[in-house]
């Protein structure tokens, strides 16, 4: 048996001590300071690179994004590619992070927030239930800083290790959950295994991280649950679930405006989780479980944005990305988008802009362009 075929080689740290010393802090991958978006080295956004938590802290960092290329629990394989392709499918222009803007609200994210890119976490690609634990690890590593971890999935199993980590940082009753899904993912078991991409509300709530009615969904709408018992299981469980037939009568507005006023119902801090399949299949083709009938990108991202200025967002998922059903990368350009959104959210929170549905006025209508 060689190194590499030994049980846990996976979690073996890449040995450094022949590098040149150097001093901690990000490190940016870019030899000019503008490049066209596919050149280069990709990073998320073309945001600097941290690799341990000593980086992290000497960059005094807000935000670090990381991947968790894992989909074994998904039968439906392909999201483990996710993260790769949510940095590297870029398809603007250009990638220089501190020329983005945000057209809603002229808030430059980057130039607020100090964002890096850390890496992926390891996973072993054989076992979801042995990489929770390295999932869960590499979350704290950003949280205890205070920082915020962005999550590029890789499936939904991983908001087990996330959320409870967080959960375990904060406090199970103090850490509420908004959950875009098209899918309830509190099933009991998915063909007898009970730790699976449909299963980690159940395993959060049954294992007491988080009480049941920490946890407000939008989007539900899949005609393969919850059936009856399913359905009983979580109004028992006091869940705050949004159909998307609600959606369809009230409208997103209304819904969302409810959405906010329920996490904040005990809850001091926010985790904020987007199944990408919570969007219709003509915008996000590329995942798994499509289902039609969803959102629009209209409505997901100024909801992404207001969440994350309206209220103490600590964690950030989007998961189920599948570039490979993905042909014209529209799912990939929307889930990005997505986190864009939300960065612009923590980034308007931090400067103090948290007004509700905050908007700049000319780019809103509200007022018109100075003459002179």
């Amino acid at each position: 048996m060689t190194d590499n075929d030994a049980e846990g080689s996976w979690l073996i740290p890449v040995d450094r001590s022949q590098e040149s010393p150097r001093e901690p802090g990000p490190i940016d991958l870019r030899r000019t300071f503008l490049q066209p978006a596919y050149s280069g080295i990709p990073t998320f956004m073309g945001a600097p690179v941290c690799l341990n938590q000593e980086d992290l802290r000497a960059g005094a960092v807000d935000v670090a994004v990381f991947g968790v290329p894992l989909d074994s629990s998904s039968g439906h394989r392909g999201a483990a590619y996710g993260p790769r392709a949510m940095r590297s499918d870029e398809r603007y222009l250009f990638n220089t992070p501190e020329l983005l803007i945000n057209a809603s609200t002229r808030v430059s994210p980057f130039k607020v927030l100090k964002v890096v890119d850390y890496g992926d976490a390891p996973v072993d690609i054989f076992s979801v239930e042995k990489s929770l634990p390295s999932i869960a690890s590499t979350v704290r590593e950003v949280a205890d800083l205070g920082a915020v971890p962005v999550i590029l999935g890789g499936d939904h199993s991983l908001m087990i290790a996330s959320v409870g980590a967080l959960a375990e940082l904060y406090g199970p009753d103090k850490v509420g959950v908004v959950h875009f899904d098209a899918h309830p993912d509190c099933h009991e078991h998915v063909f007898g295994h009970r730790i699976t991409h449909g299963t980690p509300l159940r395993r959060l709530i049954e294992d007491h991280r988080i009480p049941g009615r920490n946890f407000v969904q939008v989007g539900l709408r899949t005609p393969s649950g919850p059936d009856d018992a399913l359905f009983n299981w979580m109004r028992r469980n006091g869940l705050r679930t949004h159909f998307m037939a609600e959606i369809e009568r009230l409208g997103f507005p209304a819904v969302l405006d409810r959405v906010i006023e329920e996490v904040l119902d005990g809850p001091e801090f926010v985790y904020l989780s987007l199944d990408i399949d919570v969007l219709d299949p003509a915008y996000a083709p590329g995942t798994g479980t499509p289902e039609p009938g969803g959102l629009t990108p209209r409505e997901l991202f100024p909801a992404f944005r207001r969440i994350c200025a309206e209220t103490n967002v600590i964690g950030i998922d989007v998961v189920e990305v599948a570039p490979h059903l993905d042909p014209g990368y529209s799912t990939t350009m929307n889930a990005r988008r997505a986190i864009f959104e939300g960065l612009t959210g923590l980034a308007m929170r931090k400067a103090g802009m948290t007004s509700s549905d905050y908007v700049n006025p000319i780019a809103s209508g509200q007022l018109k362009f100075p003459l002179t």
